[in-house]
C-alpha cells in the first residue's frame, strides 16, 4: 500500500507537512461555495487525518485558505518573500542543485524558504515532466537539467527585485 500523499505548507513561521490536503483540494474543484466554507471543508477533512493543537486551529485555517487560494489561483503569492522549490526524487543532481542554493542563498545574505517536492502528482501540477526542477516564487525557472550557478544567481536577482 502506497504512504498517504502529503503536501507541505507554511503555519506562521514553520513548515508542516499534511496527510490528505491534496485530496481535498481535489474534492473542491467544481464545487460553488463560498471562501469561507471551503476553508472549513479543507479543515475539517485535514484535521480527520492530521493532529491539529486546540491553540493552533486559526494559524492552521488562515494557512488553508492560503493554500485554497493559491490552489485555484485567486490571488498570486507577494509580498512573502523568495520561496523555492526544489522538485524532484533524491538523486544526487536533486541534491547538488538544493546545495548550490543554500550556498548561493548564504553569499547573498538572502532569506528564503526551501521546500523539497519529491511527490509526482505535486511536480506533475506545475507541468514538469523533468527532474530535477526549480521553481522561484512559482515560477518553473529550469527542468530536467541543473542550471550553472550564474544563471541561479541571476533569476534570485530578478526574484529579489521583483519582490521589493
Amino acid at each position: 500500500m502506497d504512504a498517504p500523499l502529503q503536501r507541505t505548507i507554511r503555519i506562521g513561521n514553520i513548515t508542516v507537512g499534511l496527510v490528505g490536503l491534496d485530496v481535498a483540494l481535489g474534492q473542491l474543484s467544481g464545487k460553488e461555495i463560498s471562501e469561507d466554507e471551503a476553508v472549513e471543508f479543507l479543515y475539517e477533512q485535514v484535521h480527520r487525518k492530521n493532529y491539529i493543537p486546540e491553540q493552533a486551529i486559526k494559524p492552521y485555517k488562515d494557512a488553508l485558505r492560503r493554500e485554497y487560494r493559491r490552489y485555484f489561483e485567486l490571488e498570486k503569492s507577494e509580498g512573502q518573500g523568495l520561496t523555492i522549490r526544489v522538485l524532484g526524487r533524491p538523486c544526487v543532481t536533486c541534491n547538488k542543485l538544493k546545495v548550490m542554493l543554500i550556498d548561493i542563498l548564504q553569499e547573498k545574505n538572502v532569506a528564503a524558504d526551501i521546500e523539497d517536492v519529491q511527490d509526482l502528482d505535486e511536480i506533475w501540477r506545475y507541468g514538469v515532466t523533468t527532474t530535477p526542477a526549480l521553481i522561484i516564487n512559482g515560477e518553473v525557472k529550469s527542468a530536467g537539467i541543473q542550471p550553472p550557478r550564474v544563471k541561479i544567481e541571476q533569476w534570485i536577482d530578478e526574484a529579489i527585485t521583483k519582490s521589493q
